[in-house]
């Protein structure tokens, strides 16, 4: 497999950068670390002389460099073909599967969302869903790889899946028929009221483009009587830097969109307006940005350039909080390694990391039923074992203010469903911008 290609379907599911790597640089080793290299050569040499079936060379490597980069954060990881080849398939915008978006947590899959429209949407499958076994078979302490390989499989075929869903008494089980998952990156509708809606459901290649032929065809649809839109970034786990920073520039005709500083030399670098679009599309319709906690990466890099150049209301709820950028780096033809090499931050110098992005207006999804056991265990960044700490040593009341009661949204799902609204949180911005002349949508902070 070629690297370029892989480069581009790997951006889909982390802000990513290629960075050229010497062989000779990698050939050179401190001299200081050279008894830790002596520490793990005996280990491997013990293992092969001495374990209770013979080991081969490629599992004992693997699982070395596997070890070694699980050390440093959950987003480092080592891929080789396989992996290689299941996320090239994302650049092509469709694959056969369930339409899960998962990691692995403490030894369980576990679901960060359900792709919209997918079979396991449709099954009922929610973010914070563990899952315990496929087909009646135990996957806990298995490989992520290896789970999402058997979810993956001819559209029409069936799986049987155990979940372990927190605040449920009994395990759920629920079979899911694979289907044929269409990626779309941007839909968008107009809801009464000349308020348009656009969709980004993550950032591979050509959003910034698509974001604004749908905002073309708002207009057109509408007659040019635009009076909102709302930009809704929730369960959008990033994807592309280049076409985060795209979307950005869009709303925005001057200033830093984002900035990333690293270690290494070449890693900090800044991206600012009218690089990617001339100019700002809708520079008179108030803006809303919906997050949630499903919103990361490249959605938060949006979010907090819109927020911070105060072009947008942003609504929903507290971000993922994922304030760093992977780089690609190729090892040989066939592998490659995603490594952490820098964080980013918005254009104030806000940090990410950990805390995400607070909305303006703190919005719950309270048409969920589900909401209140899953907002207990919902997961974030900071929640991942070994993730990034933010240099501003964020505390966890700052974390956990968002959870505090709001008198204003205290009515129960089954209410909402009685009055027709199955998105409370989309319904709420609708609302908001209906009533919001242009000019006081910016001064609400």
């Amino acid at each position: 497999m070629k690297l370029p290609v892989v480069a581009r379907s790997l951006a889909l599911v982390s802000a990513l950068a290629m960075v050229p790597i010497a062989t000779a640089g990698m050939a050179q080793v401190d001299s200081r670390v050279a008894p830790e290299f002596a520490k793990l050569f005996a280990t491997y040499q013990r293992v092969k002389a001495s374990y209770v079936d013979p080991v081969d060379d490629e599992k004992l490597i693997r699982g070395a460099i596997d070890g070694m980069l699980a050390s440093l954060d959950p987003h480092s990881a080592y891929l080789d073909g396989s992996d290689l080849e299941r996320l090239e398939t994302l650049i092509d915008g469709n694959y056969s599967g369930l339409g899960l978006s998962v990691v692995m947590e403490d030894g369980a899959v576990k679901v960060v969302s359900p792709f919209r429209g997918s079979p396991a949407e449709k099954a009922g499958i929610k973010a914070g869903d563990f899952i315990t076994h496929l087909n009646g078979k135990l996957i806990y302490g298995g490989d992520l790889d290896e789970a999402v390989a058997q979810m993956r499989g001819p559209a029409g075929t069936s799986i049987n899946l155990t979940i372990f869903r927190p605040g449920a008494e009994d395990p759920i089980e629920t079979s899911v028929t694979r289907g044929v998952i269409e990626l779309e990156p941007v839909t968008h509708e107009i809801a009464d009221g000349g308020i348009g809606i656009i969709t980004v459901n993550e950032f591979s290649r050509d959003v910034g483009a698509d974001v604004l032929a749908a905002w073309t065809q708002i207009k057109k649809d509408t007659g040019g009587r635009v009076n909102g839109l709302v930009l809704d970034l929730r369960t959008n786990p990033g994807g592309s830097l280049d076409e985060a920073v795209a979307l950005s520039d869009l709303f925005l005709d001057s200033g830093r969109i984002v900035s990333q500083r690293g270690r290494a030399q070449g890693e900090s670098m800044t991206y600012n307006a009218e690089t990617m679009f001339r100019g700002q599309i809708a520079p008179e319709v108030p803006l809303i940005v919906l997050i949630d906690a499903g919103s990361a990466s490249a959605s938060e890099i949006v979010a907090g350039a819109l927020q911070d150049h105060r072009r947008a209301l942003i609504m929903g709820e507290r971000s993922f909080g994922k304030g760093s950028v992977q780089s690609l780096v190729p090892l040989g033809n066939d592998a490659a390694l995603k490594l952490t090499t820098a964080r980013y931050y918005t254009p104030s110098g806000h940090s990410v990391q950990e805390g995400g992005i607070k909305p303006d207006i703190r919005v719950p999804q309270i048409s969920d039923p589900d909401l209140e056991r899953r907002m207990k265990y919902q997961l974030r960044e900071s929640d991942l074992r070994g993730h990034l700490i933010n240099e501003a040593g964020l505390k966890d009341d700052d974390l956990e203010r968002d959870l505090k009661a709001d008198p204003r949204f205290s009515q129960t799902s089954e209410q909402l469903k009685e009055q027709g609204i199955e998105d409370f949180q989309l319904d709420y911005a609708i609302k908001t911008l209906r009533r919001t002349t242009a000019s006081s949508v910016a001064l609400i902070k």
